[in-house]
Parts: structure tokens; sequence; C-alpha cells
């Protein structure tokens, strides 16, 4: 591409964005890159629309990363149970920490530095560097590069290794000097609202005409999508010990599925349920079973029998409320639970 035609495709998106672009976005006003940086982590493979109650709730409770870094993890999680890729939370309050102690609390501003934080890679980084401190950075997330496929015709899957850097040439060439946190707002404004997966509103696109996609007839067709995999099938028997109004649940360890997150015992075989009652000494219980349901990963499905235990006399276990604790349904307390441990809990206190 030449130079001209660069300032041209710079000049209709930005003259686009002055008029179409969204502006009143909550982590849109008063931009700080840490207002940006808790907006762009809860924004990967979440939609706006889902993210803005998440996004205030958070940033009510933890107004700036010395706040979040010294919270307990447990409130952390709590307030992003139901965004679901949580890793992302674990790995915000790590990155936090690390601003505390190595950055003097501050959050850094160099590229290396940022992409350095736990959990952000290239393009988060560009994003809160050029959305909040006005560097000249370039983006290639999934809206910009939907936009930029299409612009370009490129053949393949986008998270293909030389696919993705194709795409990033035209990226760093495409992003301007000046203006360069509203680029790249517009851009990916016109991925959320114009350049759409499927139905693009092509006729409302300011670069439709140099858009090869267009011209050539191709848009339902690129990108190109991921190679299909079968998606595995697991299951599970998911435990639930009541006496009373209260259940037993333990915190999971920090690696693997909800990762320190609060959830209910296991196993993969019913006969092993006596081992556990056992094991967690529970006493004589009376077995219930709730309706199977399927819980579904980026990766594979689980489908889950639930089973209650209800325990015929007071609970003779001592628990951690470290690793364990009964968790009273009636008062629920604030703590990261996994999904379809707070699924069940819904489920179950709706009978009380």
């Amino acid at each position: 591409m030449s130079k001209i035609n660069n300032q041209s495709f710079n000049q209709n998106v930005l003259n686009w964005y002055d008029k179409h672009g969204r502006k009143d976005l909550p982590w849109q006003s008063a931009k700080t890159p840490y207002t940006v940086w808790v907006s762009e982590i809860m924004l990967q493979q979440t939609q706006v629309k889902t993210v803005i109650p998440y996004y205030k709730r958070f940033m009510e409770r933890f107004p700036d990363v010395l706040s979040l870094a010294n919270a307990p993890q447990d409130k952390v999680l709590h307030l992003w149970t139901g965004l679901g890729y949580y890793a992302r939370a674990r790995n915000l309050q790590k990155a936090a920490q690390v601003i505390r102690d190595q950055h003097q609390g501050k959050f850094p501003e160099e590229l290396e530095q940022v992409i350095a934080l736990p959990g952000i890679g290239r393009s988060t980084a560009g994003a809160i560097l050029s959305l909040a401190c006005q560097q000249e950075h370039s983006i290639l997330d999934g809206n910009v590069k939907r936009v930029l496929a299409r612009y370009f015709a490129i053949d393949g899957w986008p998270g293909n290794k030389k696919v993705e850097t194709e795409l990033w040439r035209y990226a760093d060439e495409l992003t301007p000097t000046n203006r360069t946190g509203d680029y790249t707002q517009a851009m990916m404004d016109m991925g959320a609202t114009l350049c759409t997966r499927s139905k693009p509103k092509c006729d409302n696109c300011p670069v439709q005409l140099e858009c090869l996609a267009f011209v050539q007839g191709r848009q339902a067709e690129l990108p190109h999508k991921k190679p299909k995999k079968q998606i595995p099938i697991k299951s599970t028997y998911m435990l639930i010990p009541m006496w009373q109004q209260q259940v037993l649940i333990y915190k999971r360890p920090q690696s693997g599925i909800w990762g320190g997150l609060w959830g209910l015992h296991e196993i993969e075989n019913i006969n092993m349920i006596e081992n556990l009652v056992t094991s967690l000494k529970l006493g004589d219980v009376q077995q219930h079973t709730l309706d199977p349901f399927r819980h579904t990963f980026s990766h594979f499905h689980l489908d889950i029998q639930p089973i209650v235990l209800h325990l015929k006399q007071h609970p003779t276990n001592i628990v951690m409320e470290d690793s364990q604790m009964w968790f009273d349904l009636a008062q629920p307390q604030s703590l990261g639970l996994a999904a379809p441990t707070k699924k069940l809990f819904s489920i179950i206190g709706a009978s009380f």
C-alpha cells in the first residue's frame, strides 16, 4: 500500500469515528491506563453490553491499582463471577501486584514493561498506551483482525501465525502518528458495529470502496474460520453435602479450570461417593439426585450430574476456611464461585 492510501484509510476511519464512534462508554470518561486496562481485559472474548455492569461494580470496589493489588483474591473473583475466563481476573490482580511492587504503584508507560505484566499481550498493551497515553502503538484484537482480513482479502485463519504476522504488518502500516487513540477506538468500533462476523453493514462502512472483500463479494467468507476440531465431552459427578441451609464447598487449586474459585467436590465414578463421604467425615447421608446439565468451555463440554448429600446429623468435620467451608445459602458470602456451583446454589436456594 502506498502512503497516500494509508492516509486516505486513516482519514476515512477517523471521519467516521467523529460522527458515529462510541464515546460514552463508562471507561471512556476520565481515561487512565488503569481504567482502560481493566476494560480491555474484561472485553477480551466478552461483549460490551455484558461488560458494562461488571466494569462499574469492579471500579467501585477497586478504583485504583493499589486497591486491586491489596484486595483478597476472593473479593476479586466474586466481582468477576459470571464473566468467565477467570484467568483474566487472576492475572489482573497479579499484574496489579507487580505494578505495586516493581513500579511504585504507577502503571508503566513503556510498551515492553506493559507487555511483561501478567495477562497483557502486544495488542492489549498497544490499546492501553494509545487510548490512555496517546502513544503511537498499533493493536490487533479480534475486531481489527476482521476489518483488516476483509479489507485486504487475506486468506487463512487469523489465529495462524503466518496470517497474524501479515495482519500485524498492515496494522503497523495503517496506524497514524496523530490521533492514535481515536484511530484505535475507531477500528475497534468499526469491527464491533459495522464489520461484524455475520451480516456486516458494508453500506455504512467508510472504507467500503477500497475493501477487497466487498469488491470480490467475499464478506461472508472472510476472515476464514478456525479449522474445526471436534470438542470432546467429559463428565463428572458434582456432590453437594448439605446440613440444613449450609453446603460444604472447597477452594479449587490456582491452576486449572475455575482456578482459585470456590466449588463443589467432584468424583469421576458414582461408586466413589462412599469414600468421599468418609474422607470428609460427613457421617450418615441421604442421597438426592438433581437434573444433570452441561457446562461448555472453549475446548470441551462438561456433563455434570449433581448429587445432594443430606447429612442426617450435625457435621463433625472441622473445616479450614482458607481451603474449605460451610457456605450458608440463606446468608451467602461474597466469594468467587465456579459457574456450575453458582447455578446449583440458585436451584437449591429457590426451595427455601
